[in-house]
Protein backbone atom coordinates (compact mmCIF):
# COMPACT_ATOMS: atom_id res chain seq x y z
CA UNK A 1 0.00 0.00 0.00
CA UNK A 2 1.22 3.50 -0.86
CA UNK A 3 1.80 5.66 2.23
CA UNK A 4 0.06 9.04 2.46
CA UNK A 5 3.33 10.82 3.30
CA UNK A 6 4.80 9.57 0.04
CA UNK A 7 1.74 10.75 -1.89
CA UNK A 8 1.99 14.22 -0.36
CA UNK A 9 5.64 14.56 -1.32
CA UNK A 10 4.96 13.43 -4.86
CA UNK A 11 2.01 15.77 -5.28
CA UNK A 12 3.89 18.81 -4.02
CA UNK A 13 6.38 18.33 -6.82
CA UNK A 14 3.80 18.38 -9.62
CA UNK A 15 0.15 17.42 -10.16
CA UNK A 16 1.27 16.03 -13.53
CA UNK A 17 3.76 13.77 -11.80
CA UNK A 18 0.95 12.38 -9.66
CA UNK A 19 -1.11 11.78 -12.79
CA UNK A 20 1.87 10.00 -14.33
CA UNK A 21 2.40 7.91 -11.19
CA UNK A 22 -1.25 6.91 -11.33
CA UNK A 23 -0.98 5.90 -14.99
CA UNK A 24 2.16 3.92 -14.22
CA UNK A 25 0.32 1.97 -11.53
CA UNK A 26 -2.62 1.42 -13.89
CA UNK A 27 -0.22 0.09 -16.52
CA UNK A 28 1.40 -2.25 -13.98
CA UNK A 29 -2.04 -3.50 -12.97
CA UNK A 30 -3.13 -4.22 -16.54
CA UNK A 31 0.19 -5.87 -17.42
CA UNK A 32 -0.65 -8.62 -14.92
CA UNK A 33 -3.43 -9.77 -17.26
CA UNK A 34 -0.82 -11.39 -19.51
CA UNK A 35 0.45 -13.88 -16.87
CA UNK A 36 -3.12 -14.24 -15.62
CA UNK A 37 -4.31 -15.55 -18.97
CA UNK A 38 -1.16 -17.65 -19.29
CA UNK A 39 -2.36 -19.30 -16.09
CA UNK A 40 -5.85 -19.71 -17.52
CA UNK A 41 -4.55 -21.31 -20.72
CA UNK A 42 -2.26 -23.61 -18.73
CA UNK A 43 -5.03 -24.48 -16.26
CA UNK A 44 -2.98 -23.35 -13.26
CA UNK A 45 -5.29 -22.15 -10.46
CA UNK A 46 -2.37 -21.33 -8.13
CA UNK A 47 -0.92 -18.87 -10.63
CA UNK A 48 -4.35 -17.43 -11.38
CA UNK A 49 -5.07 -16.78 -7.70
CA UNK A 50 -1.62 -15.26 -7.16
CA UNK A 51 -1.96 -12.89 -10.12
CA UNK A 52 -5.45 -11.89 -9.03
CA UNK A 53 -4.10 -10.78 -5.66
CA UNK A 54 -1.35 -8.79 -7.37
CA UNK A 55 -3.88 -7.07 -9.63
CA UNK A 56 -6.10 -6.24 -6.67
CA UNK A 57 -3.15 -4.74 -4.77
CA UNK A 58 -2.03 -2.60 -7.70
CA UNK A 59 -5.61 -1.46 -8.32
CA UNK A 60 -5.80 -0.33 -4.69
CA UNK A 61 -2.55 1.60 -5.09
CA UNK A 62 -3.95 3.30 -8.19
CA UNK A 63 -7.11 4.16 -6.28
CA UNK A 64 -5.08 5.82 -3.52
CA UNK A 65 -3.19 7.90 -6.07
CA UNK A 66 -6.49 8.93 -7.67
CA UNK A 67 -7.89 10.03 -4.31
CA UNK A 68 -4.70 11.94 -3.47
CA UNK A 69 -4.87 13.81 -6.74
CA UNK A 70 -8.51 14.73 -6.25
CA UNK A 71 -8.00 15.86 -2.66
CA UNK A 72 -4.85 17.90 -3.25
CA UNK A 73 -5.39 19.48 -6.65
CA UNK A 74 -5.78 23.22 -5.93
CA UNK A 75 -9.05 24.83 -6.98
CA UNK A 76 -7.69 28.36 -7.12
CA UNK A 77 -4.38 27.69 -8.90
CA UNK A 78 -3.98 28.48 -12.59
CA UNK A 79 -2.49 25.40 -14.26
CA UNK A 80 -1.37 24.97 -17.89
CA UNK A 81 -3.77 22.02 -18.05
CA UNK A 82 -7.19 22.92 -16.57
CA UNK A 83 -8.10 21.24 -13.31
CA UNK A 84 -11.21 19.62 -14.78
CA UNK A 85 -9.14 18.04 -17.56
CA UNK A 86 -6.67 16.56 -15.07
CA UNK A 87 -9.55 15.12 -13.05
CA UNK A 88 -11.15 13.65 -16.16
CA UNK A 89 -7.87 12.07 -17.23
CA UNK A 90 -7.39 10.38 -13.85
CA UNK A 91 -11.03 9.24 -13.83
CA UNK A 92 -10.70 7.41 -17.14
CA UNK A 93 -7.27 6.06 -16.26
CA UNK A 94 -8.71 4.61 -13.07
CA UNK A 95 -11.46 2.83 -15.02
CA UNK A 96 -8.74 0.82 -16.76
CA UNK A 97 -7.36 -0.55 -13.48
CA UNK A 98 -10.87 -1.24 -12.20
CA UNK A 99 -11.68 -3.23 -15.33
CA UNK A 100 -8.51 -5.31 -14.99
CA UNK A 101 -9.53 -6.20 -11.44
CA UNK A 102 -13.07 -7.05 -12.61
CA UNK A 103 -11.70 -9.39 -15.27
CA UNK A 104 -9.38 -11.14 -12.84
CA UNK A 105 -12.15 -11.42 -10.25
CA UNK A 106 -14.52 -13.01 -12.74
CA UNK A 107 -11.86 -15.45 -13.93
CA UNK A 108 -11.13 -16.52 -10.35
CA UNK A 109 -14.73 -16.51 -9.12
CA UNK A 110 -16.02 -18.71 -11.92
CA UNK A 111 -12.82 -20.73 -12.36
CA UNK A 112 -13.09 -19.96 -16.05
CA UNK A 113 -11.59 -21.99 -18.86
CA UNK A 114 -11.73 -21.36 -22.61
CA UNK A 115 -11.84 -23.74 -25.59
CA UNK A 116 -8.38 -24.72 -26.84
CA UNK A 117 -8.93 -23.22 -30.29
CA UNK A 118 -9.47 -19.80 -28.66
CA UNK A 119 -6.26 -19.71 -26.61
CA UNK A 120 -3.87 -18.22 -29.18
CA UNK A 121 -6.26 -15.48 -30.31
CA UNK A 122 -7.24 -14.72 -26.73
CA UNK A 123 -3.63 -14.22 -25.66
CA UNK A 124 -3.02 -12.00 -28.68
CA UNK A 125 -6.10 -9.97 -27.76
CA UNK A 126 -4.95 -9.48 -24.18
CA UNK A 127 -1.42 -8.55 -25.25
CA UNK A 128 -2.65 -5.97 -27.76
CA UNK A 129 -4.98 -4.37 -25.21
CA UNK A 130 -2.11 -4.20 -22.70
CA UNK A 131 -0.02 -2.59 -25.41
CA UNK A 132 -2.70 0.09 -25.81
CA UNK A 133 -2.38 0.93 -22.12
CA UNK A 134 1.41 1.06 -22.31
CA UNK A 135 1.11 3.41 -25.28
CA UNK A 136 -1.24 5.63 -23.30
CA UNK A 137 1.25 5.69 -20.44
CA UNK A 138 3.94 6.89 -22.85
CA UNK A 139 1.66 9.76 -23.90
CA UNK A 140 0.91 10.76 -20.30
CA UNK A 141 4.62 10.63 -19.48
CA UNK A 142 5.16 13.41 -22.02
CA UNK A 143 3.01 15.89 -20.07
CA UNK A 144 5.89 17.60 -18.28
CA UNK A 145 7.73 18.17 -21.54
CA UNK A 146 4.56 19.43 -23.20
CA UNK A 147 4.00 21.97 -20.43
CA UNK A 148 7.62 23.12 -20.61
CA UNK A 149 7.44 23.64 -24.39
CA UNK A 150 4.10 25.42 -24.25
CA UNK A 151 2.27 22.62 -26.10
CA UNK A 152 4.03 23.22 -29.39
CA UNK A 153 7.05 22.28 -31.45
CA UNK A 154 8.71 18.90 -31.76
CA UNK A 155 7.30 17.58 -28.49
CA UNK A 156 3.71 18.22 -29.60
CA UNK A 157 4.36 16.53 -32.94
CA UNK A 158 5.81 13.52 -31.12
CA UNK A 159 2.74 13.17 -28.88
CA UNK A 160 0.36 13.56 -31.83
CA UNK A 161 2.19 10.71 -33.56
CA UNK A 162 1.87 8.56 -30.44
CA UNK A 163 -1.88 9.27 -30.32
CA UNK A 164 -2.27 8.22 -33.95
CA UNK A 165 -0.48 4.95 -33.16
CA UNK A 166 -2.79 4.46 -30.17
CA UNK A 167 -5.82 4.74 -32.46
CA UNK A 168 -4.34 2.03 -34.69
CA UNK A 169 -3.75 -0.30 -31.74
CA UNK A 170 -7.34 0.18 -30.54
CA UNK A 171 -8.65 -0.58 -34.05
CA UNK A 172 -6.61 -3.79 -34.05
CA UNK A 173 -8.18 -4.86 -30.75
CA UNK A 174 -11.64 -4.35 -32.24
CA UNK A 175 -10.79 -6.69 -35.12
CA UNK A 176 -9.33 -9.32 -32.81
CA UNK A 177 -12.40 -9.16 -30.60
CA UNK A 178 -14.65 -9.80 -33.61
CA UNK A 179 -12.55 -12.86 -34.50
CA UNK A 180 -12.76 -14.15 -30.93
CA UNK A 181 -16.53 -13.87 -30.94
CA UNK A 182 -16.73 -15.74 -34.25
CA UNK A 183 -14.57 -18.58 -32.91
CA UNK A 184 -16.63 -18.81 -29.73
CA UNK A 185 -19.86 -18.76 -31.73
CA UNK A 186 -18.71 -21.85 -33.61
CA UNK A 187 -18.07 -23.57 -30.24
CA UNK A 188 -21.31 -22.58 -28.52
CA UNK A 189 -23.16 -25.86 -29.06
CA UNK A 190 -20.44 -27.77 -27.22
CA UNK A 191 -20.29 -25.52 -24.16
CA UNK A 192 -22.59 -24.77 -21.19
CA UNK A 193 -24.66 -21.66 -22.10
CA UNK A 194 -23.80 -19.88 -18.85
CA UNK A 195 -20.08 -20.37 -19.49
CA UNK A 196 -20.47 -18.97 -22.99
CA UNK A 197 -22.25 -15.90 -21.63
CA UNK A 198 -19.38 -15.14 -19.26
CA UNK A 199 -16.78 -15.74 -21.96
CA UNK A 200 -18.42 -13.07 -24.08
CA UNK A 201 -18.42 -10.81 -21.03
CA UNK A 202 -14.67 -11.33 -20.53
CA UNK A 203 -14.05 -10.48 -24.20
CA UNK A 204 -16.10 -7.32 -23.79
CA UNK A 205 -14.23 -6.23 -20.65
CA UNK A 206 -10.82 -6.87 -22.19
CA UNK A 207 -11.88 -4.74 -25.14
CA UNK A 208 -13.05 -2.04 -22.74
CA UNK A 209 -9.46 -1.70 -21.51
CA UNK A 210 -8.24 -0.74 -24.97
CA UNK A 211 -11.28 1.53 -25.46
CA UNK A 212 -10.59 3.37 -22.20
CA UNK A 213 -6.90 3.65 -23.05
CA UNK A 214 -7.92 5.36 -26.28
CA UNK A 215 -10.34 7.60 -24.35
CA UNK A 216 -7.44 8.82 -22.23
CA UNK A 217 -5.63 9.60 -25.46
CA UNK A 218 -8.63 11.45 -26.86
CA UNK A 219 -8.99 13.49 -23.67
CA UNK A 220 -5.32 14.39 -23.85
CA UNK A 221 -5.71 15.33 -27.50
CA UNK A 222 -8.67 17.61 -26.69
CA UNK A 223 -6.65 19.20 -23.92
CA UNK A 224 -3.75 19.89 -26.26
CA UNK A 225 -6.08 21.45 -28.81
CA UNK A 226 -7.36 24.08 -26.36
Amino acid sequence: MIKSSYLSKVFRRSPYLTLQKHMQKVSECVSELIPLFDGVVNGDPVVIEKIYRQIASKEQDADELKKALRMNLPKNLMLPIPRRDILELVRVQDKIANKAKDIAGLIVGRQMRFPNNIHTTLKTFVSRCVEAVHHTQTCINELDELVETGFRGRELTHVETLLEELDKIESDTDEIQVNLRMILFRNEQELPPVDVMFMYKVFEWIGDIADDAERVGRRLQLTLAK
